[in-house]
């Protein structure tokens, strides 16, 4: 790829332009309308570089460079120049506190590429997407926490392209070390507050845990009360509360409580949990089954969500007669339509057809006339996505009365409870747990290959682990390492289920799922590319 000038670009800059321009950014009005966003002056992230920036602004001051800092989402939330002249430019391009600096808003940039490549990047005038910016040479270098690895946000150095200086790469490095350092120290901050919290509410008789971003604490009481397994699954309920907030679980051995969750002021992250067993009376009831509603059932996920499971659990009467898709393909449309006729003709209980979507033309027409009679066995039909499915397939599941969409696992709010589950199915339920740090590890992994993989994965940590709690050590390497680099806080989870569940309702469509949720097609992709969703 070429610049306007017809200007060879090195390859990360050539790849960042491709990115910039299929977010339809535009060199020429790439500035044009920036957006700008409040930004937290008491984050963790101004607070650790807080000092930093002083010295760093020191040491610069009679130059005519920048210093500019952004959080994780681009937001521009420190900038400084000592030249006036400078300070005046930036603000007559709307370069200020607040701004969003994504590739997906401006193009290539050092703060926007390093936050994209989550790696140093140097851009040297012309090589600036945006027009507007090719007179500065910026050099942009990613944060990451010490402790949890998440990306934090990025510095950069900015000035006049003729002015480019290659000792600036090492110093912005440097800066960017000692603000590492400065996040690792506030997280020991974090910690003594949350002990202090922790032994100011412990009582023998109650049950207390206290959650950190890396701290785990509990008393003899809780300890006593809990497994491993419990001690995961609060941590996914709450290991991120930013209000006080109370719920009802089920414990692993069977024990209803009421789990009340407040966070602790000066420990960042940090949650104090009271654990309060119920009696049976005051206990919600349980559902362990799915509820059965009248007339037909669609299940629709894509494969190894837990499909042919969940229509298990639907069955409203017995007997059920199973057939799939897959055997009307290899055994011929003949065969499978007589045992369906079979099925239909015993005139009660529930026919499961696994897999309609797989069923030739003349199949999927058999089974839509029975639905549309009303009488008879019930059916349960399960399917791939929605939005993959022909005409004639979306007519037959339209004949249904109640349609469940399964997500996909790495998609799950309920991913805690899904891989404590697997455990029991494997028989592995009485001797082993999965730590909070490896649970962490699963829940941000992608999932391609959904349930059969998480199988997979846990079958290995069993074998390899013959009693006691998985840990991450017990992970395979590759898995840690792709997940490691984008683990989630409950509230990007959030967002992320948000974003699926509004291109799955808009087909995929982008343009339709950013007018759904509020945001321009550009925040979209951002946060898609932020949050891993598969675009």
């Amino acid at each position: 790829m070429t610049s306007a000038r017809n200007v060879a670009l090195r390859e990360p800059i050539a790849q960042s332009w491709r990115r910039a321009s299929l977010a339809g950014v535009r060199p020429e009005t790439a500035l044009l309308g920036l957006r700008s966003a409040e930004v937290d002056p008491a984050s963790k992230l101004l607070a650790a570089a807080a000092p930093v920036l002083e010295d760093l602004d020191e040491r610069l001051a009679g130059t005519a460079m920048s210093t500019v800092l952004v959080d994780h989402d681009g937001r521009l939330v420190h900038r400084w120049s000592a030249d006036r002249a400078v300070e005046d430019c930036l603000d007559q391009l709307g370069i200020g506190v607040g701004t969003c600096l994504l590739e997906d808003e401006v193009g290539t940039t050092g703060p926007g590429t390093a936050l994209e490549t989550r790696s140093s990047i140097v851009v040297h005038g012309e090589e600036h997407y945006a027009e507007a910016l090719r007179g500065f040479s910026c050099y942009g270098h990613p944060i990451f926490h010490p402790v949890t690895r998440r990306l934090e946000g990025a510095l950069d150095i900015t000035l006049l392209a003729a002015e480019a200086n290659p000792l600036l790469a090492p110093l912005v490095a440097k800066a960017v070390e000692e603000i590492e350092r400065q996040l690792l120290e506030g997280s020991r901050v974090s910690e003594r507050s949350l002990l202090a919290a922790f032994q100011a509410t412990s009582r023998p008789t109650r049950p207390v845990v206290a959650i950190g971003p890396d701290l785990l604490l509990c008393n003899q009481a809780a300890a006593d009360l809990l497994e491993g397994a419990d001690v995961a699954l609060l941590w996914n309920l709450v290991g991120d509360a930013s209000r006080t907030s109370e719920m009802e679980t089920e414990l692993r051995s069977g024990q209803r409580a009421r789990v009340r969750a407040e966070p602790v002021a000066g420990a960042r992250g940090g949650v104090l949990v009271e654990i309060r067993p119920l009696t049976a009376a005051e206990a919600r009831p349980t559902r362990r089954r799915a509820a059965v509603v009248p007339g037909h059932v669609h299940i629709s996920g894509p494969p190894g969500t837990g499909r042919t499971t969940e229509a298990r659990l639907r069955v409203p009467e017995e007997p059920c007669t199973t057939l799939t898709g897959s055997e009307a393909v290899l055994g011929g449309s003949a065969a499978w339509a007589a045992q369906f006729s079979a099925a239909v003709e015993a005139g009660s209980g529930s026919i499961c057809v696994d897999g309609a979507d797989l069923l030739p033309a003349e199949l999927v027409d058999l089974v839509a006339t029975h639905a549309a009679r009303g009488v008879g066995p019930h059916l349960l039909l399960t399917t791939g996505p929605r939005e993959g499915l022909t005409g004639p397939e979306r007519a037959l599941i339209a004949s249904c009365a109640e349609h469940v969409e399964l997500l996909p696992l790495a998609h799950r709010p309920d991913f805690s409870e899904v891989a404590t589950r697997m455990l029991a199915e494997l028989g592995a339920a009485r001797t082993h747990n999965i730590t909070p740090g490896a649970l962490r590890i699963l829940s941000s992994y992608d999932w391609p290959g959904n349930l059969p993989e998480l199988r997979g994965v846990l079958s290995q940590a069993i074998r390899k682990r013959s009693v006691g709690a998985i840990g991450p050590g017990d992970l395979p390497p590759a898995l840690v390492a792709d997940a490691s680099g984008h683990e989630l806080a409950p509230i990007e989870r959030a967002e992320r289920n948000a974003i699926v569940a509004a291109l799955r309702s808009a087909g995929g469509n982008k343009v339709r799922a950013a007018s759904t949720l509020g945001i321009s097609r550009t925040t979209l992709y951002a946060r898609m590319r932020a949050l891993r969703v598969p675009g």
